[in-house]
């Protein structure tokens, strides 16, 4: 009977050993499930812009420049990205989301891009203009100069795309063989968006009034695609690749309610953002 009482006991304290020792080499990691999770992130961008034909209209005039060159208006590395009360003024990115599950997220965000009109190039002018303002004329695919007397024209401030995104998650830091992804983590994401445009319009034309002032002016969709590097469990650094198509039809140009502008564009951009990752509950 003892001898049987202490084979009992000795395969008890064999069995627990055997699994905590199993819960030691099998830790559950922080990073291993997302589902609840809150994400923020913050960062710059550069991007490129399809050529476009923008429309203006108003009072006495309604012409198209045809395939108008636009770029971005980078600011470089700059502390004005961390600054509170500069932070506006580079081109940036926010963005705040939770998952919903361990690979897929819902997200809001502020593509905060600026846009510029390559000033003094030389566009097709297709339409006409009565205004007595100096620009008066018939013009059928016109090669016209860009000048700073005739058209002024930019998103700087900026082509702010207000969108929602949904993304899948998937971690790959198997690939690269790191056991306790709590230290490093290494993430891969694709995801779709659409959203807003709310841009403040820098415009000058034909010599009128400069218009900036922000107003809702079309709507966009977006794709991404993203490779995440988080550590310490709770912080990451993300570089995306981001493209869309954006359609503004109804530009303010003026401070006449009738002048307006309308054109729609593809963009390409880069973005590289750092972030954190946390449970609220």
């Amino acid at each position: 009977m003892k001898q049987s009482v202490l084979a009992v006991l000795a395969m008890f304290v064999f069995t627990q050993y055997a699994f905590s020792q199993e819960e030691i080499k099998t830790p559950e990691f922080y990073t291993a499930h997302n589902k609840g999770k809150f994400y923020i992130a913050w960062g710059g961008n550069r991007e490129s812009y399809s050529k476009s034909d923008v429309t203006y209209t108003g009072d006495n005039y309604h012409f198209t420049v045809e395939n108008m060159d636009a770029h971005d208006k980078p600011k470089g590395w700059h502390i004005d990205y961390l600054n509170p009360t500069r932070m506006t003024i580079p081109q940036t990115n926010f963005r705040l989301g939770y998952y919903v599950s361990d690979h897929y997220s819902v997200s809001v965000g502020w593509d905060h891009m600026k846009y510029v009109m390559t000033q003094d190039q030389i566009a097709n002018v297709n339409g006409y203009i009565n205004t007595g303002e100096g620009f008066d004329g018939q013009y059928n695919h016109t090669p016209t100069v860009m000048t700073k007397e005739f058209l002024t024209y930019e998103h700087t401030d900026g082509l702010n795309y207000v969108n929602a995104e949904v993304a899948r998650h998937d971690d790959i830091s198997k690939l690269f063989t790191i056991g306790n992804t709590d230290m490093i983590q290494i993430n891969v994401s694709e995801g779709i968006g659409a959203g807003v445009l709310y841009p403040k319009t820098n415009t000058k034309l034909m010599g009128r009034q400069r218009h900036d002032e922000f107003h809702i002016s079309g709507y966009g969709v977006s794709a991404k695609a993203a490779l995440n590097i988080t550590f310490l469990k709770y912080f990451y650094v993300q570089g995306e690749l981001k493209g869309g198509y954006i359609n503004m039809n109804d530009i303010r140009t003026t401070y006449d309610g009738n002048d307006r502008a309308s054109q729609e564009f593809f963009y390409f951009q880069r973005i590289i953002q750092v972030g954190a990752i946390f449970r609220v509950f």
